[in-house]
């Protein structure tokens, strides 16, 4: 049988380059297959001391009609007012889910998709400041071309200073169990997205990073597509430049579900996922959650540079097993000073509405349409 670096090689070269365009490393693939099987708990798991957060890492947002509240909305305003925030949505994956449709265009409201309510914020934040916010989309092979197609005319904004496009996250191949490359039915090897961890290093190899520090940009909102109630929010926005760190992650209370929350590693602010945490360590002891939703310092995330780790997943292919290694967003803790904000999940003012599958949206609509009303975004 060839081996995984003689396959690679045989691929088409036509495959390959599109592959290379968009991050394949063979090399990195390689160490991939020769870690397969071999002590996966134990690679997933941080080494080291693994504590729940310490007093003053988890923080709530200033109360409404507060002078903390006030300041940190004149202050987030102003930020929005001089054009230096720029709002990036997560719209990759493999349009695995909802049927096999992509998701930013499925319907979550009568008439509305998931890439209308966030174009809807978008244009709302112009009425309120004067200014626009950049709207950047990070899709994947599978969702970029259905998502640019729906923009239409609003992508000729991409001339005008990147005010409505989109980037590639990366690819890769995936695997074997035996360390083998993985073809499907047609003998095809099989492409996948590697995570939303993906997102730092996409978006600054896009170039659109560069650009908008270079016109004065200094914050990037990070959210779930089908997340609405993940919105720009001034007050937010003001606590964040406020604390003067490269980073805000929010957190809300997990009541009865589960998920990455945040920790002290080694000393160290962090957001870890579950499977990431010593056996030892409960996370039952952390009380909130990661939402996904990031404010980070625009020059800060062009200068990441940090040794990622991808975690190895299995994935059912057809009625074959196939091996991935995917890399998750909240591990840009580990390179960024993170603060953490306590935001609601409750009422108008929630912040958490994902929406992973068609129940659930069903379920969560009438909240969504609530505050997509209340914040301005439906008429």
């Amino acid at each position: 049988m060839s081996s995984l670096a003689q396959q690679i090689a045989a691929l088409p070269a036509p495959l390959l380059a599109r592959l290379r365009a968009r991050g394949f490393d063979p090399d990195r693939v390689a160490r991939w297959a020769a870690s397969i099987g071999k002590d996966r708990d134990a690679r997933n798991r941080l080494p080291g001391t693994v504590e729940p957060p310490a007093p003053g890492d988890v923080v709530d947002l200033p109360a409404e009609g507060t002078p903390e509240h006030a300041r940190c909305r004149e202050a987030g305003l102003a930020a929005l007012r001089r054009g230096e925030v720029a709002l990036c949505v997560l719209a990759g994956g493999m349009a695995t889910r909802m049927g096999g449709v992509v998701k930013a265009l499925v319907e979550v409201l009568p008439g509305r998709t998931f890439l209308d309510l966030r174009l809807a914020e978008s244009d709302h934040l112009r009425r309120t400041t004067g200014v626009p916010v950049p709207l950047w989309l990070m899709t994947s092979e599978a969702t970029n071309g259905p998502i640019r197609e729906a923009l239409g005319p609003r992508l000729g904004e991409h001339e005008q200073g990147d005010l409505c496009t989109t980037f590639e996250q990366h690819v890769s191949l995936r695997l074997t169990p035996e360390g083998g490359l993985f073809v499907d039915e047609h003998g095809e090897p099989s492409v996948y997205a590697t995570g939303h961890g993906d997102l730092p290093d996409a978006l600054r190899e896009s170039g659109i990073l560069g650009r908008f520090i270079a016109r004065g940009g200094k914050t990037v909102w990070i959210a779930n597509l089908d997340n609405l109630g993940a919105t720009v929010d001034p007050v937010i926005l003001g606590w964040h430049l406020g604390h003067g760190g490269p980073l805000t992650v929010e957190v809300v209370d997990k009541g009865g579900d589960k998920g990455g929350g945040p920790m002290r590693w080694n000393g160290r602010p962090v957001i870890a996922e579950d499977f990431r945490l010593p056996t030892s360590f409960d996370p039952k002891v952390v009380p909130v959650f990661n939402t996904n939703t990031f404010l980070a310092s625009a020059e800060a995330l062009s200068a990441l540079a940090m040794d990622w780790v991808y975690v190895e997943v299995e994935k059912k292919v057809g009625d074959r097993k196939a091996i991935q290694f995917e890399r998750i967003l909240n591990e840009v803790t580990f390179g960024l000073q993170a603060r953490f904000l306590r935001v609601p999940r409750e009422g108008l003012a929630a912040r958490f509405l994902p929406v992973k599958d068609v129940e659930e949206m069903e379920r969560r609509r009438p909240a969504i349409e609530a505050i997509a009303r209340a914040r301005g975004f439906l008429g």
